[in-house]
């Protein structure tokens, strides 16, 4: 084990070690003994010289707990150490540990706070962190997890207030040479020296692939080269991770985000085969990029990749086609990215898309001109909808809400709308959380989207829905629609009607092909106002060959061709290591819809915080610079609330990290000031940003002040001030 956990001097676990006997401890549902060993001594403490067994467990949330009610204190990250074991069965399973709280009004909550799987073989230490953000009147910790009958042990636990930690310093860039191939012999001008075989399959190199490079990897590359139409041909493949390989160890840094680019093709196949670039990373396997194949034509792959931790071995590989099957594949490249030329290139796009004309006439009571008006412009509102995910226990928590008041304009609920959520058993329905809020939205004029009526993929339904006949689902499907839209009609702007459909396909399974389009149509019968979106991950960042956007536009397309309604293309952006000119790529080829695109989840992971603060300005400004996408919802920003680790923009004790600052910086650069004096006429010109405004002219004593506001629109925007004597 990795060692028990120390620092108990500030432990509020009361007995943490079991050496007053039990007391301060009870069972949750099962009976807990007390042993200094097991099994005729196979089984000892981890240390000290007690630990406690909860037994005769019939649940699978039976186990060992604690009150800690008034030791714990709200708003405050507490992390959790416990030393764990299972007995009775050696099948490894799951030991989470969990709060649950009761509030001053009695609301229950349940926190999870961290799972490990653990054995009869050996201790292990579980470790997490939680935060309470509600007023609690009651609060208990516990172990559970388990299948029932088999014996949970603790050793220890400790609870304490968690340690800031420093802020991470920015990596080392300098000396990176952006936009060149690591590669060696990409060209195989060279025969096949620095390839290698990865398994026992044949190379040989041919000729008659493209001479261009992919179109995802001109903008990044230094030098736009031409190829010279050599390949490599993996041949007698026996396994589907066979192809040709490369050791690029010494040649990559860590942080930094690399591209990879390639043309792959495959052999004789009666149906599509998934190539994927990938690199072994000592014992860990990272995507590169993925595509769908067919026989017959060479296809661009694309993706990227960082690596975090100082590695032993790493080597790139192409992969995937099934054993038989031969490989081509030509011109891989994998070449750092300088995000900082590609942000200079957007905020010139954006200045088009997100900016209008605007002329100020300036008048006197008479309306003669007024020329030398001194004018100042400054922007209140960008009208750009940013917004973010919320639960109902952030809104607890006065710093969540200020932040999220002050900087979003949007909303949506992370689990509080979604059926396994307001109908967890048939018949029994729970709309309070999303009442609450919704009124929380309405009351702070934050626009909420709809997330989500239907949920295609099987892990995410509930088990009562699952074991209806089809007869019995249609009926549900027709209950949960009608009771959901029927109860908030126009009170939501969007929603997502069945979610994940690229990845999923229960609903269609059981009640037909049309049971998609007829969710939309559904959907708009019983309320027209809201936009009906799709909803689907890894469309834009080339990461998931089951999700391409060429898949995602047949799937719409498909929709409308059976009457739904769809008006909204929802792409989530929960992306690895964002590369700019493959997210533009991805919305190019989603624009030819014709209907609105919106990031739907967006979130970006990094141990190093300045890193993560670039991944998320790249998609942010992606997103803003492009003209088919209307709005970007962030999957949340407060630690311990987000459903990725090393995502958050601020800690949980509201402290701004580097990609919170990042974010508000880009806020800030997305308001338009200016100020000067009016000309001849009497006219003041500006291009400013969509949005609200205040004007304030004054001349020769005369002053004037007016809001107004800059819409979309390609005609310049004219505005008549008089000053009043």
């Amino acid at each position: 084990m990795g060692g028990a956990p120390g620092g108990e001097e500030d432990n509020i676990i009361l007995n943490p070690r079991f050496e007053d006997g039990l007391n301060n401890w009870s069972g949750r549902g099962c009976k807990v003994v007390l042993h200094d060993s097991m099994d005729d001594g196979k089984v000892l403490p981890e240390s000290g010289k007690w630990f406690a067994s909860a037994t005769e467990r019939t649940q699978s949330w039976n186990g060992i707990q604690q009150d800690i009610t008034n030791r714990v204190q709200r708003k405050l990250a507490y992390e959790v150490a416990a030393v764990v074991r299972l007995s009775g069965d050696s099948t490894p399973s799951d030991v989470r540990a969990t709060l649950w709280v009761q509030t001053q009004y009695g609301r229950e909550q349940y926190i999870g706070i961290s799972t490990v799987q653990a054995t009869d073989e050996d201790w292990v230490l579980l470790k997490g962190k939680f935060l309470i953000n509600s007023i609690p009147s009651r609060v208990v910790i516990y172990l559970e997890g388990p299948p029932a009958s088999t014996d949970l042990l603790l050793n220890t636990l400790l609870v304490k207030h968690a340690a800031q930690l420093p802020p991470t310093p920015p990596p080392d860039f300098d000396n990176v040479v952006y936009g060149v191939n690591v590669i060696s012999n990409s060209n195989l001008e060279d025969g096949l020296n620095s390839w290698f075989p990865l398994g026992q399959c044949t190379l040989t190199v041919a000729n008659g692939s493209p001479r261009v490079l992919p179109s995802m990897a001109k903008d990044s590359l230094r030098k736009d080269e031409a190829l010279n139409g050599n390949y490599i041909l993996a041949t007698n493949r026996t396994q589907t991770w066979m192809g040709p390989a490369q050791e690029i160890t010494n040649e990559l840094r860590l942080f930094v985000t690399y591209q990879v680019s390639a043309w792959v093709r495959v052999g004789s196949t009666s149906s599509p085969q998934v190539v994927n670039v990938a690199l072994g990373v000592d014992s860990q396997w990272i995507n590169g990029g993925q595509v769908e194949a067919n026989d017959g034509r060479w296809y661009q792959v694309g993706g990227s990749f960082r690596i975090e931790k100082k590695p032993l071995r790493v080597i790139v590989y192409v992969q995937g086609p099934s054993p038989g099957i031969d490989l081509m594949v030509a011109g891989l490249q994998v070449f750092p990215v300088d995000r900082n030329a590609r942000f200079r290139l957007l905020k010139r796009q954006t200045e088009k898309v997100r900016k209008r004309d605007v002329t100020l006439r300036i008048s006197g009571p008479n309306a003669e001109p007024i020329p030398g008006t001194v004018v100042r412009v400054k922007q209140i509102k960008n009208s750009f909808p940013l917004g973010s995910c919320i639960s109902r226990s952030n809104i607890d928590n006065e710093e969540f809400v200020d932040f999220f008041v002050n900087n979003f304009n949007w909303g949506v609920f992370g689990n509080e709308l979604k059926w396994y959520w307001t109908e967890p058993q048939q018949g029994s329905l729970n709309y309070a959380d999303a009442d609450e809020l919704l009124d929380f939205c309405n009351k702070n004029a934050i626009d909420a989207r709809g997330h989500c009526i239907f949920w295609e993929v099987e892990s995410a339904v509930q088990s009562w829905v699952k074991a209806l006949t089809p007869t019995d689902l249609l009926a549900a499907v027709q209950s949960r629609i009608t009771g959901l839209l029927s109860r908030y009609k126009g009170k939501f702007r969007h929603y997502d009607v069945n979610n994940e459909m690229l990845h999923g396909s229960f609903f269609q399974d059981r009640l037909g092909e049309d049971s998609r389009a007829n969710m939309f149509k559904t959907a708009h019968q019983l309320d027209p106002s809201p936009a009906l979106f799709l909803n689907d991950y890894h469309v834009e960042d080339a990461a998931d060959a089951r999700a391409c956007p060429e898949k995602y536009v047949r799937q719409i397309l498909t929709l409308q061709g059976h009457g739904a309604p769809v008006s909204g293309i929802g792409l989530q952006g929960h992306v690895d290591n964002p590369v700019g000119s493959i997210i533009c790529h991805a919305l190019d080829e989603l624009g030819v819809a014709g209907i609105p695109i919106w990031f739907t989840e967006l979130d970006v992971s990094s141990t190093n915080e300045h890193v993560r603060a670039d991944d998320l300005e790249v998609m942010l400004r992606e997103a803003y610079a492009h003209p088919a996408v209307d709005g970007v919802m962030i999957w949340g920003f407060w630690e311990l609330f987000m459903s990725r680790e090393n995502a958050h923009l601020v800690d949980a004790e509201g402290e701004l990290n580097e990609a919170g600052k990042r974010l508000l910086a880009l806020k800030k650069e997305w308001l338009s000031h200016a100020h000067g004096k009016t000309d001849e006429e009497g006219e003041y010109k500006f291009r400013g940003f969509h949005g609200s405004y205040v004007v304030d002219v004054v001349s020769t004593g005369k002053r004037a002040s007016q809001t107004f506001i800059v819409e979309k629109g390609d005609a310049p925007l004219v505005l008549d001030i008089k000053l009043q004597s």
